[in-house]
């Protein structure tokens, strides 16, 4: 299998899977530096660029498609997409709107070309954007914290006085825990929410679920679900990067269930599901992550992810 993992060169992520694919042609690649060509040739060649309009105006109304064909050369580090049988997407660099959706369509149409990429590119689209990731996860029928997400600061003291007077304000895009905050006073959070505003943000509001200090991160690799409980005795955030500590963890099939639907609810094929139980003796399925990580995970279970991964990605091309 010839790879190409999009992830910064310095990337942990990066060097393990390289690790875990001996065997295999594998090139680490910048996911900012993409770049396409399209070409196109066929009937219209040759003709006034008036003629050509007619005719391109023809076929897309159906009544007269013009012959023809294209083709598409999708570009990153010096190398073409096309020479590799599948792509890891292990970085969602930070970016403008149009660089974000300019990257998702270069995916989508390595996708539609044939390649296999781990995750597909809607999925991405969905599980960064925790409004869409929410409402996909209701959708099927999930439990989530109740949200508001809106535009405006009146808007946002409505949301924080109808979710109980204590919510999470987070960042739409991001991941890790990084700007994630808890508001429980009137005051501050008209201040959060006429700074984040006034920056050109969306303002996206959690209710906060009272639990006892940890939750359940479960890691979907195809059909394969491994997990950890995630355990932070001096922070509400169980995020690893903020303290917490990685302990092994059994699912039992309830959970696991719970896992492949939220990872179904946005198409991911490798995914991180992140699930809180609460103290009102409820489980809440907070988020999925499609670009997961694994670090904590691995050490805690003593299981090669990155290998799973690679093995995973790999069936996905001999299918």
């Amino acid at each position: 299998m010839r790879l190409a993992i999009l992830a910064s060169p310095d990337s942990w992520y990066a060097r393990d899977l390289v690790r875990a694919a001996a065997g295999h042609d594998v090139s680490v690649l910048p996911f900012s530096s993409l770049s396409a060509n399209l070409a196109t040739s066929g009937a219209t060649a040759g003709l006034p660029s008036s003629a050509q309009s007619t005719a391109a105006i023809a076929g897309s109304s159906g009544s007269a498609p013009a012959s023809g064909n294209s083709s598409l050369a999708i570009t990153t580090g010096g190398q073409s997409l096309a020479a590799f049988d599948a792509v890891l997407v292990r970085t969602m660099p930070p970016g403008s709107l149009e660089q974000v959706v300019f990257r998702m369509d270069c995916l989508g149409r390595y996708e539609a070309q044939g390649g296999v990429v781990i995750n597909p590119a809607r999925s991405i689209e969905a599980a960064v954007d925790k409004f869409l990731t929410s409402a996909k996860l209701a959708a099927a029928g999930l439990l989530t914290p109740r949200t508001i997400c809106c535009q405006t600061p009146d808007e946002a003291l409505a949301a924080f006085a109808a979710l109980g007077g204590d919510v999470v304000l987070k960042p739409l895009f991001g991941s890790e825990g990084r700007g994630i905050t808890r508001l429980t006073d009137e005051a501050l959070a008209v201040r959060a929410f006429k700074m984040l505003t006034q920056l050109g943000a969306v303002l996206y509001l959690q209710e906060f679920i009272p639990h006892e200090g940890f939750d359940y991160r479960l890691l979907v690799i195809g059909e394969r679900v491994l997990a950890i409980r995630r355990r932070n005795p001096t922070d509400w955030r169980t995020n690893i990067s903020r303290g917490a500590v990685a302990e092994p963890f059994e699912p039992d099939a309830g959970l696991v269930a719970l896992a492949r639907q939220g990872a179904a609810a946005v198409g991911a094929l490798v995914a991180g599901v992140d699930l809180l139980p609460g103290r009102d003796g409820r489980l809440y399925v907070l988020e999925v992550n499609a670009v997961p990580g694994w670090k904590g995970l691995a050490r805690a279970q003593g299981i090669d992810v990155a290998k799973l991964v690679i093995d995973y990605t790999a069936s996905r091309v001999r299918r």
